[in-house]
């Protein structure tokens, strides 16, 4: 069985210099990685460091070879170029198992967000750093009582001269226990209304007061965390964007996290797993079974619908606009692609996907995929978050009834608070 390739970017002929850049992209993905399907993956298993290190060597062989931070300005550590080459990078990177799982967040999210609304001195002081995976952040984000409706946050930044102090607790923040720094949204006015009155802020996670504790998951993994901040101090020039008009900058940052996770072209949801499922079925023997063809087939059209939304979110990018409604189309997309696909893995591995031996990594790997696909459709906001904002934005149904607007935070029975 072949399929042809998934469809790409319409063909512009590349200028000299686009070329010469090109063929150093190529000559750095064959020295620094390999090409997909060519090598064992990564194991991920909790207690692993090996992966973290394997993305910060990654992320500074790039740097050093002049390929990392490509459109971010040179003065802060990246390359200055235009959208052309981020696109010639990303093309030619997609064919590549790039070992950089553990700074998806850290890339895609808090870099751009850190040039966009980061101030001038933060950005000198760990643009470039990030870029460059010597520190590696993650986003803080979801509380105990606050998780598709983010805006119902109750952790508090209360200011204290020349510094914030933040009391409150984090849930389900991916990599915590490994990063550096969070971008943490707080709320820093309880009188406004509660997408009011929110404000982000960067937190050293070494800091005093921060608590950090490991969530372990069905699949035996534990990559998320709770993090508690008890009295955490930052300096107050560690505020993210204006004060009290955080939730621009959070909803930024969704956007982002969104193009990064499914329809960027190279985020853990956004792979081509139709590769790997026919050199299993091939193994198993069951490659011309018409029904495991079919399956197949449907993985092969979701892939390339897929990748369709990541052009025109590429495209997006390129004319100069943020992140849109586009992100959450695909995020919808590849939340249903990975479960399908982890029910065709399990079909095609057969009772080799319940009880394997020791030595074999393929059914351990398969196992983890069929349980832990369904939490694609939470992480970067649930299915339910993205539809709405698909029938808002996209298709321009009238928005859900409101009860809370323009009412102050501090009266509002949301999450696990309560009215004194």
């Amino acid at each position: 069985m072949s399929v042809a390739e998934a469809p790409t970017e319409t063909e512009v002929a590349d200028t000299p210099e686009e070329a010469a850049f090109r063929a150093r992209c190529r000559a750095f993905l064959e020295a620094n990685t390999t090409r997909k399907g060519d090598g064992p993956a990564v194991d991920r298993s909790e207690g692993d460091d090996e992966w973290v290190d394997m993305a910060r060597r990654f992320h500074h062989a790039q740097a050093d070879a002049g390929l990392a931070g490509l459109q971010y300005p040179v003065e802060y550590g990246g390359q200055g170029l235009d959208r052309r080459f981020g696109e010639i990078w990303t093309k030619e990177a997609s064919a590549y198992s790039l070992p950089t799982f553990a700074t998806t967040i850290s890339m895609g999210m808090c870099v751009p967000i850190m040039n966009d609304f980061g101030t001038p001195e933060l950005k000198e002081r760990h643009l470039a750093r990030m870029i460059r995976a010597d520190e590696i952040w993650c986003q803080m984000f979801s509380e105990p009582g606050a998780g598709s409706d983010v805006a119902s946050l109750q952790t508090k930044a209360v200011r204290d001269g020349d510094e914030w102090v933040l009391n409150g607790q984090k849930v389900w923040t991916s990599g915590a226990h490994y990063c550096d720094y969070g971008l943490c949204v707080a709320r820093t006015d309880p009188d406004l209304p509660k997408h009011e009155g929110i404000s982000m802020f960067m937190v050293d996670l070494r800091a005093p007061g921060v608590e950090i504790r490991p969530l372990r998951q069905i699949t035996g993994e534990a990559g998320f965390n709770e993090v508690f901040l008890t009295d955490v101090r930052i300096p107050a020039e560690w505020l993210i964007g204006d004060l009290n008009r955080g939730w621009n900058v959070a909803v930024a940052m969704l956007m982002y996290e969104r193009v990064a996770l499914g329809a960027g072209g190279s985020g853990p949801m956004s792979a081509r797993r139709i590769d790997g499922l026919i050199e299993a079925a091939r193994e198993r023997g069951v490659l011309d079974d018409p029904v495991v063809r079919q399956d197949l087939m449907n993985v092969y059209i979701g892939e390339s619908i897929l990748k369709y939304v990541g052009l025109r979110t590429r495209a997006a990018l390129k004319a100069g606009r943020a992140p849109g409604p586009e992100g959450s189309i695909a995020k919808v997309m590849s939340a249903a692609l990975a479960v399908r696909t982890a029910s065709v893995a399990m079909r095609i591995a057969g009772a080799g996907g319940v009880a394997w031996l020791p030595d074999d990594e393929s059914g351990d790997r398969t196992a983890r995929g069929v349980l832990g696909a369904p939490a694609i459709g939470i992480a970067g906001g649930t299915n339910e978050v993205q539809r709405n904002i698909i029938g808002e934005r996209v298709l321009g149904l009238p928005k859900e009834p409101s009860v809370d607007k323009g009412v102050p935070f501090k009266d509002l029975l949301v999450g696990t608070q309560k009215r004194d």
